[in-house]
């Protein structure tokens, strides 16, 4: 199950197939570098031209792009001939990467009124809510995806929390072998109640995916339609009195003019509170919705502006040459499959997707990226070329020796943060290679922060080459697995799915009152 080299072609400028933002039918768009920014432009014949920057860093583009490998997709699509991406998702034969992370939506129903969310009943008009049979049936779908069943679930929304069976979910995911289970929320249920906490921990929950948009209370007003600071703090502090709690990860959605002035201070919190935090994960905002090109140019927030933010917001902990994108640790899987022969989780999402680094964090004024001290980009190219190299027992074992020195041959010592010897760090990494020193990795990653950033498309920067790639699915009803960037825009099949599976409104407030609608 080796990767191959991309298929996108590498430079600027290039083309690819992309979205009207108007009519939504496939047209061609072209890929190119504008004094320093990268940008898209195309033109439909019916609504004209449009153009919208999809990095804003030419250089850091380029250095993504540098690791873009392809995967092998699903070895049994439930759509095996397709003609079109993303107009024949189930998932398609077209498709080139397994399922990394799949997204189950148990209800639309929320307890809040976000301004900026596209899945609510209210706005709807209707309300979708598969019950729990439904539910492990659509479970069962993403286990069964081959070479390698879905590991990683998500429960959203919505706001899953207010699911009526949401504990049992939880246990059901955990029963069919889900090794992460999450749940993307705005807290509000964890907040009120200690119990919940403990029981969500108990019944298998490992992340708690928090929204977090900052500090002010006009960041949330605006963006969630109430002031919630108080709710946030309240999570982490209950999840902190949980015994053997769920893990937080705070995912902050950012706003250019809004927010983007918080994404130190986000951080910052998380540093502050590692022991029950693990994460941030940004997500610079989808235009959703139809906008005119000057407020597009002027609201359009992408990784690498993420990325200088934090740079000149830490005032240079964290600079943007730490950051890589997710193809770059996909050396690592293929390793460990040429090693030990099951089939593992490759991460071989679209260069462009998403960008993160990990650190090594002594306090929150203290924290160095892995990268100052590991010379990552040739250890990573040697280590895909020794995952291709290994095949009989014979090279497997001495495979196994040489990754262990290359570790050693890329770390460099004089330059590791305080506090860390080369031999800890060593055992620690030893143990992504080695099924015998997991508990040293156990130790150590209580010692690291993740800090990263996905960019889900809209129609203005809508492009097919990174739906076929996408690793983050939903799963339907009706047995489908479709890409995040192909369910939430494009086509939208969220829209028409939930149609097909939901009870108007009117009909489920007279069943149920209007409570959480």
């Amino acid at each position: 199950m080796l990767t191959k080299k991309s298929a996108v072609p590498a430079g600027l400028p290039k083309t690819t197939e992309s979205l009207c933002p108007e009519c939504l039918t496939i047209i061609q768009a072209t890929i190119r570098d504008d004094n320093g920014k990268v940008v898209m432009e195309k033109s439909c014949p019916k609504h004209g031209k449009f153009k919208d920057v999809v990095w804003s860093d030419t250089e850091l583009y380029l250095k993504a792009e540098r690791w873009a490998k392809d995967g092998v997709g699903v070895t049994n699509p439930a759509i095996p001939k397709a003609k079109q991406c993303p107009f024949d998702c189930g998932l398609c034969d077209l498709h080139l990467s397994h399922t990394g992370l799949a997204n189950v939506d148990l209800t639309n129903r929320c307890n809040l009124r976000c301004p900026i969310c596209f899945a609510n009943a209210n706005a709807a008009g209707y309300v979708f809510e598969p019950d729990f049979d439904t539910v492990v049936k659509m479970l069962k779908v993403l286990r069964d995806e081959r070479p390698v069943p879905c590991p990683a679930v998500q429960f959203s929304g919505g706001e899953p929390t207010i699911y009526p069976r949401f504990l049992d979910v939880i246990k059901a995911a955990k029963e069919l072998g889900f090794a992460q289970i999450q749940v993307a929320t705005n807290g509000i249920k964890f907040a009120e109640s200690l119990d919940f906490c403990q029981k969500a921990s108990d019944a298998g929950l490992n992340t708690v995916y928090l929204q977090f948009d900052g500090f002010r209370k006009d960041i949330y007003v605006r963006a969630r339609g109430r002031d919630l600071l108080d709710v946030k703090q309240k999570v982490v502090d209950n999840f902190r009195k949980v015994e053997h709690h769920s893990s937080i990860v705070l995912v902050p959605t950012v706003v250019k003019g809004v927010n983007d002035d918080q994404v130190w201070p986000i951080l910052r919190y998380a540093l502050e509170n590692m022991d029950v935090i693990r994460g941030v994960n940004f997500q610079p905002v989808a235009f959703t919705g139809r906008i005119s090109n000057e407020d597009l140019a002027k609201g359009r927030y992408t990784i690498p502006d993420l990325a200088k933010d934090i740079e000149r917001q830490s005032k240079g902990m964290i600079k943007a040459s730490d950051w890589y994108p997710v193809p770059a640790v996909a050396p690592i899987s293929e390793l460990w499959m040429a090693l030990y022969g099951d089939s593992k989780v490759t991460l071989t999402t679209h260069a462009h997707c998403g960008m993160a680094t990990y650190m090594f964090v002594r306090g929150p004024d203290n924290v160095i990226p892995i990268t100052r001290f590991v010379d990552v980009e040739p250890l990573f190219d040697e280590l895909y070329e020794l995952a291709r190299k290994a095949g009989s027992k014979k090279i497997k074992a001495f495979s196994k020796v040489k990754a262990f020195s290359l570790l050693r041959k890329y770390l460099k010592k004089d330059e590791l943060p305080d506090g860390m010897s080369s031999v800890q760090f060593l055992k620690a990494l030893r143990g992504v290679l080695s099924e015998e020193t997991k508990s040293e990795l156990a130790k150590f990653s209580w010692q690291m922060m993740y800090v990263g950033a996905m960019h889900f498309m809209d129609s203005y920067n809508y492009d097919v080459e990174r739906v076929k790639r996408c690793m983050i699915h939903y799963t339907t009803p009706d047995g489908k697995i479709i890409p995040f960037c192909a369910y939430n825009s494009g086509p939208v099949y969220r829209t028409e799915v939930e149609k097909r599976f939901s009870v108007p409104l009117a009909e489920w407030r007279k069943r149920h009152g209007e409570e959480y609608t």
